[in-house]
């Protein structure tokens, strides 16, 4: 049997999102992996606005919400924009568009996209790709645990 406890503070939540934008296109789907997102509510992994529209959703209910994007992904921040020298690129020559990773000293890899480029300097943002976008969540909620 299906538990049907609700979600709230403290309890893990393992669901199927997807991460829609204002024109409708799909940023993100656990769906499309197959694999649903696990999680423990207040860890920390979602915003706490997120974490507001899930609060009392129980296994099996599915629910649609709008997140501004200071309630979502935040709006971009100017400090996290980069300057690098072109030569940092050696061969792989960048184009606005792209996306690097960029090795830190913990041994992860932070992402970064190329916003301009000129003879000296390659403009890198290491903002959320969502930053400064409103987003629409579709959640299934598979099962809520203690």
């Amino acid at each position: 049997m299906i538990s049907r406890l609700p979600i709230e503070h403290g309890r893990e939540v393992i669901m199927h999102f997807t991460i829609k934008l204002s024109d409708n296109s799909v940023a993100d789907s656990t769906k499309m992996t197959g694999k649903p997102a696990k999680f423990r509510m207040g860890d920390g992994s979602l915003t706490e606005n997120f974490e507001a529209c899930l609060v009392g959703l129980k296994a099996g209910d599915e629910r649609e919400f709008t997140l501004e994007a200071k309630d979502a992904f935040g709006e971009p921040n100017r400090d996290n924009y980069y300057q690098v020298d072109t030569t940092k690129f050696g061969a792989e020559r960048p184009e606005v568009g792209m996306i690097f990773t960029f090795p830190q000293p913990d041994g992860t890899e932070l992402p970064g996209i190329v916003r301009s480029i000129n003879d000296q300097f390659v403009t890198i943002d290491f903002n959320h790709p969502l930053a400064g976008q409103q987003v629409r969540f579709a959640v299934e909620i598979i099962e809520v645990n203690p």
